[in-house]
């Protein structure tokens, strides 16, 4: 278990920096590339620990799989490439990895375990083992197939009409890969759209995606073909250092080649209606993804209020925002977002319990927290809970708090941002 410190930036943070490659777009790539046809190339891979769980599982299901880096080379052979794993699969710490697999196994003709660690063993698989047991997947595991860990048998497996009680691209993934091995067509309503990276590359892959409104579909039988995939900068990662850019005084900073995919981009949406100066250059399109870089500086902030068809946009990034929320004057409210309880931690528990170490005025709600600011934080020994997510947001509380922060149990950033604290040494100047 390691501890990291962060002292309070007094020069403010200036330079440019290449966030890492984003996390769901680097799941699928590897994902997407083992059940092709041919050699997929993937650049800007995030080798960090959930991404690197996923290609070790997939080496396991017999995939040839060469990764160096940013770069990774991946040998499809399509479907029935995929071999029945002589281990059990262990996706460490990656819900993405876990769910998403579901999906593919569940209509593989053989036998396979999935495990993960103790923080995958507490989150709510049922959401995506149900629907896969509706469309014919024999699954078991603890509390009925609730949790890990899990055993899949597939095969012959039907289309289905599912309509999801959570916007979440993990459970719409799932199914719709399962749908393309599956006899007829499947289709996925969700109450709100979640982000589309499943979408977008299955199209670059040669797959048919029909969207209508809030249901996507696809039919069964569709084959993949290898592709060259570029992974933008992920715009979750890019948040952190947008929120510290803005609270720390004297700051100004430049965040290049970021994917500001719609269903993702929400924390620009609150940076701006708070009144941060943030602005959008170089828009481009990479493999399907929109990128650009994003520049941002000091600003003078206001409370708002955060909630509905928003809140998928920006899940991932509310532990930061919330850190945001303590600078802005006036009060923030964010509701809606019952799905941090079911994240790596209780996001909404840890957030608000680290922050009131620092002295910000700040309560849980049912599906979210009330925030009052405008704040001076003092510096305290925090811990990520294991949570990367948690780690860094109390890494850039740390640069506007008055001392020296301790943040415990700081090695869970590593799952999605390996260089955080490198990063936050390079925009002090080295200091």
């Amino acid at each position: 278990m390691s501890t990291a410190h962060v002292e309070q930036a007094r020069n403010g943070l200036t330079g440019s920096i290449q966030v890492p490659g984003d996390k769901s777009i680097s799941h699928r790539a590897v994902m997407f590339g083992a059940i092709a046809e041919g050699k997929t190339t993937v650049d800007g891979f995030l080798a960090g620990e959930d991404c690197l769980s996923t290609i070790d599982c997939f080496r396991k299901l017999g995939v040839t799989i060469e990764q160096e880096g940013e770069k990774v080379t991946i040998e499809g052979k399509g479907w029935d490439g995929l071999q029945e794993p002589e281990e059990i699969l262990d996706v460490g710490n990656s819900g993405t990895t876990t769910r998403l697999m579901l999906g593919i196994l569940a209509t593989r003709p053989f036998h396979s375990v999935i495990i993960g660690d103790d923080s995958i063993a507490k989150r709510p698989m049922g959401r995506v083992t149900e629907p896969l047991r509706e469309m014919g997947s024999i699954i078991d595991g603890r509390g009925n197939g609730r949790f890990t860990p899990l055993s899949i048998r597939g095969g012959q497996t039907k289309g289905i009409q599912f309509q999801s009680k959570v916007a979440s691209a993990q459970v719409k993934s799932a199914i719709l890969l399962a749908g393309l091995q599956s006899e007829g067509v499947t289709s996925v309503t969700e109450p709100a759209l979640s982000r589309d990276h499943t979408e977008r590359m299955l199209t670059a892959y040669g797959v048919e995606v029909k969207r209508d409104g809030l249901t996507v579909s696809v039919k069964g039988g569709q084959t993949l073909t290898a592709q060259d995939i570029t992974v933008p900068g992920d715009i979750s990662s890019a948040a952190f250092f947008l929120v510290a850019a803005v609270i720390v005084p004297n700051s100004h900073i430049t965040l290049k080649g970021v994917g500001i995919n719609p269903t993702r981009s929400g924390i620009i949406d609150v940076l701006q209606e708070m009144g941060a100066s943030i602005s959008v250059h170089n828009e481009q399109v990479v493999g399907g993804e929109p990128i650009a870089d994003l520049d941002i500086k000091t600003s003078t902030l206001k409370g708002i209020e955060i909630g509905g068809d928003l809140i998928p946009r920006l899940i991932d990034e509310i532990p930061v925002i919330a850190v945001l929320a303590t600078q802005a004057e006036g009060k923030t409210v964010i509701r809606d977002a019952e799905e941090l309880k079911v994240k790596e931690t209780n996001r909404i528990d840890t957030v608000v319990s680290e922050l009131k170490k620092l002295g910000a005025t700040i309560e849980a709600t049912e599906d979210g927290m009330i925030i009052e600011g405008r704040t001076a934080l003092k510096a305290a020994t925090v811990s990520s809970y294991g949570d990367h997510r948690i780690g860094m947001a109390m890494g850039v509380a740390g640069l506007i708090a008055e001392g020296r922060m301790t943040i415990e149990r700081s090695e869970a950033i590593a799952v999605s941002y390996p260089t955080f604290f490198e990063h936050i040494d390079e925009l002090l100047g080295g200091k």
